[in-house]
């Protein structure tokens, strides 16, 4: 009863695993594979995020060619595009305009780029937008009050921008929870080298005061030696009495 009761179990197992099918990739339309077709064509990455997640991940960064405006128009039409690095290309704030249907974006790299704060007002409809790496661009506190309404912003970099500290603070009077990275007078973070620790101060012998002779110790005097009595001499014993004389 039990050996067929395994088997039982063991074969409807291996139904189960037999009616599981690998993940279809999502299809495309006709435009987005048109679309796609063309960004890697002009040397661009173009990658689901996971099997299982058929969302976009673009990549302009590692381009071999050089990377413009006019290389950002096929971008309208691919609506699923999550993640987006223009990192050191020569996009400029005209070429933002492509960006702007791009509602699902959660994460943009636009660092040592030829944006400005004219670019920034293209980002505004980014309501889903949680990174934003602006560091090496030409923005300014202006540009930054374009960004106000991202309420789902988190991080935010700024290095190396002309944002000053006022307009950072204005910011974040919008956006409490954003955590904005930037580095003092536009120039990289340098942290302060340990400072040595204060040696003990040597104390110096006064010049008025001499220093004290060490006198040599008082001897003292030896306990005097009673003179020894001489031993009292003892009494001869007197000589006899002469014998008398015989007559």
């Amino acid at each position: 009863m039990r050996t067929l009761l395994a088997l039982t179990l063991l074969a409807t197992s291996a139904n189960a695993f037999a009616d599981e099918k690998p993940a279809a990739k999502a299809e495309r339309s006709p435009a987005e594979t048109k679309a796609i077709a063309a960004v890697r064509e002009a040397g661009g990455q173009v990658m689901e995020i996971a099997q299982t997640d058929p969302r976009l991940d673009v990549a302009f960064h590692l381009a071999d060619k050089e990377i413009g405006d006019d290389h950002l128009a096929p971008l309208a039409e691919l609506k699923s595009v999550v993640w987006l690095n223009l990192r050191g290309t020569k996009v400029t704030d005209a070429g933002l305009a492509h960006l702007s249907g791009l509602k699902s974006l959660t994460r943009l790299h636009l660092e040592k780029t030829e944006v400005g704060d004219a670019g920034l007002a293209h980002l505004k409809p980014l309501a889903n937008l949680e990174y934003l790496n602006l560091y090496g661009t030409k923005v300014t506190d202006k540009g930054l009050g374009e960004l106000a309404g991202m309420t789902k912003l988190r991080k935010l970099y700024l290095w190396q921008t002309e944002v000053t500290d006022a307009g950072v603070a204005s910011l974040q009077e919008s956006l409490p929870e954003v955590r904005v990275i930037r580095a003092i007078s536009n120039e990289p973070v340098k942290f302060p080298e340990p400072e040595p620790e204060p040696k003990p101060e040597e104390k110096k012998p006064d010049a008025e005061q001499k220093p004290e002779e060490k006198k040599p110790a008082e001897k003292k005097p030896e306990p005097k030696k009673e003179a020894e009595k001489p031993a009292e001499k003892k009494d001869s014993p007197k000589p006899a009495e002469a014998e008398k004389q015989q007559p």
